[in-house]
């Protein structure tokens, strides 16, 4: 069953041009929501706490991002939510989208992945 889960991730992180796995408690995530809604962006929205499988997708999700991001190289465990994909592709947290929104690469992933015109 535990190899179940991670490709239950892959697909529904493919089901939009950008999916957060979010908490529906966590401020983080609805600041990531926020960000992406205040660029005219859709994106899916998966919260954990209230979805069947939530405990068994936080755990493939945390290991997910910690064998690929950043939190893995320092060995930092960050914030576990909002976990972002764009294009299918994992982004990482609030930290890694923060990071691309001021840096300018974010709009054209966006743009890339069809969540964004302009």
């Amino acid at each position: 069953k535990k190899k179940k889960t991670t490709p239950d991730i892959e697909k529904m992180a493919r089901e939009n041009a950008v999916v957060i796995f979010s908490q529906s408690t966590c401020c983080l995530c609805h600041a990531v929501k926020r960000l992406f809604s205040g660029m005219g962006v859709s994106p899916m929205v998966h919260e954990l706490d209230e979805h069947p499988k939530g405990k068994q997708l936080y755990r493939a999700l945390m290991r997910l991002v910690m064998t690929t991001t950043a939190a893995a190289a320092t060995g930092s465990a960050a914030a576990a939510v909002p976990v972002v994909f764009i294009g299918g592709n994992l982004v990482g947290g609030i930290d890694a989208v923060l990071a691309s929104h001021i840096n300018g690469t974010l709009t054209p992933l966006l743009k890339q992945a069809g969540a964004i015109w302009l």
